[in-house]
């Protein structure tokens, strides 16, 4: 009996084979022989405030659209209404068992459903574009990658200024040795708090440093709760989860650190070839069982990779700041990093790290940056469409993702324990913290385990 070939198997090949070899039909990869042919995209989480009803949706739109899944009908609204052709769906259990045309999965949530969505659509052989963080605990985050080797198929984390130019030609610059060797690096966000141009202090974005709300409040007849809830320990509705305001609680987000490292920090964890901590230690204030800080500062110690010294790696969050004078006389921004060189030092001037500059500039002035060794031009998400039509690959995927999502999460671990941390990534397991163990792998509700 001859073997049926799916489309999704076909992409599924193609991608783990990097081959731009196409087999045709309208939607079928199966009998298509054009390297155009779209795929078909599922996007679960499009609200109107997030990312992915603001990014990720447009983003993808040169692709069929095919299912769009929210909890809240007034908050993806837009997007249900924008995208006619896209069948509607509120729980994406359901929409995974039942629609089978789908060929990928982007997954706009907030942080505690990252896992349980990616790994349900990657045993599928879907492939994964996931917001950052990949997901709220170290353990989601190695089982995530862990699945997509297994599956084969295409991921992306969603730290869009790693698909940028000038965040690659950073990265080139660095492992070039254009700031000599490199033992020490701060990156920093003024998150929690919305803080002004000056570095005048503004608004709480979402709640940090509070306990538990005590009084109840009636569920909006918009909002599905319990599929909201997905794998969080239950709990009743109140506004300071939803719609924004979940990043700021442990069950929901990874507080500030989840939200902004990925971004602030990236560079200096890239381009340092950096892998896990050996220790962590974090100071910090405001932190409850429910919430994250008011700041922090974490120091993350990196041990030598090959020919790479140690590096000491800074956090700091909450407006807090590496000292002034590092920036060499450059004022730092409320979101940056300064990779530091016994050559020179870059300080990136955005939370993306794609605007950046090499100081003293006076030393620089005639630099040249070396011959480009990494892709340029189609941005985080066309990088994703390519790679799961197996065309080039992914530079965020799952298996870098992960390696950063987990060295950095030990921080929210050394921060709730209040200890600093002896870290041992193979094992998932802070060494001298049984304290540290409830913090690492999460307890999921039944009917969301992984």
């Amino acid at each position: 009996m001859p073997t049926r070939t799916t489309r999704r198997d076909f992409l599924r090949t193609t991608a783990a084979l990097g081959t731009c070899y196409w087999v045709s039909g309208s939607h079928s990869f199966a009998q298509s022989k054009s390297p155009n042919e779209k795929l078909n995209v599922a996007v679960i989480g499009a609200g109107k405030g997030s990312i992915g009803g603001l990014q990720n949706l447009p983003a993808v739109s040169s692709q069929y659209v095919v299912a769009i899944c929210d909890v809240d009908d007034l908050y993806a609204g837009p997007a249900f209404e924008h995208y006619t052709k896209a069948r509607k769906w509120y729980d994406y259990r359901r929409m995974l068992d039942q629609q089978k045309d789908i060929d990928a999965v982007i997954v706009s949530t907030p942080d505690h459903l990252h896992a349980v969505i990616s790994v349900a659509a990657m045993r599928r052989g879907q492939h994964v574009y996931c917001e950052k963080p990949m997901a709220r605990t170290i353990y989601e985050s190695r089982v995530m990658r862990d699945e997509a080797r297994k599956n084969k198929v295409v991921t992306q984390m969603g730290n869009q200024g790693t698909g940028t130019p000038t965040f690659r030609t950073a990265v080139e610059i660095i492992q070039a040795g254009g700031l000599g060797t490199v033992k020490e690096a701060h990156a920093w966000t003024d998150r929690p708090f919305n803080n002004g141009p000056n570095g005048q202090k503004g608004p709480i974005l979402w709640s940090q440093g509070v306990g538990r709300p005590k009084q109840r409040q009636p569920t909006p007849s918009h909002l599905k709760w319990d599929l909201w809830l997905g794998p969080a320990p239950e709990r009743p509705y109140h506004k300071l989860y939803h719609p924004f305001t979940w990043r700021g609680w442990w069950d929901f987000g990874s507080c500030v650190l989840g939200d902004m490292v990925c971004h602030n920090a990236n560079l200096a964890y890239m381009a340092l070839k950096l892998t896990a901590p050996t220790t962590v230690e974090a100071q910090q204030e405001g932190s409850t069982a429910e919430t994250g800080p008011l700041w922090s500062h974490i120091q993350y110690e990196f041990p030598a990779r090959d020919k790479l010294p140690p590096v000491t790696l800074h956090w700091y969050e909450g407006g807090k700041q590496p000292p002034a004078a590092l920036g060499l006389g450059h004022p730092l921004p409320n979101n940056g990093s300064l990779i530091i060189g016994d050559k020179g030092t870059l300080l990136t001037l955005d939370m993306y790290c794609t605007k950046w500059k090499i100081l003293p500039e006076a030393n620089y002035r005639d630099y040249k940056p070396p011959e480009p060794t990494l892709p340029r031009g189609l941005g985080q998400h066309g990088e994703w469409i390519n790679a799961c039509k197996g065309q080039g690959k992914t530079m965020s995927n799952f298996d870098y993702a992960s390696q950063l999502v987990e060295a950095m999460l030990v921080g929210n671990v050394a921060m709730r324990t209040g200890q600093k941390l002896q870290w041992d990534a193979e094992q998932l397991k802070a060494t001298n913290s049984a304290a540290a163990d409830e913090f690492i792998k999460p307890i999921l509700r039944k009917g969301w385990l992984l």
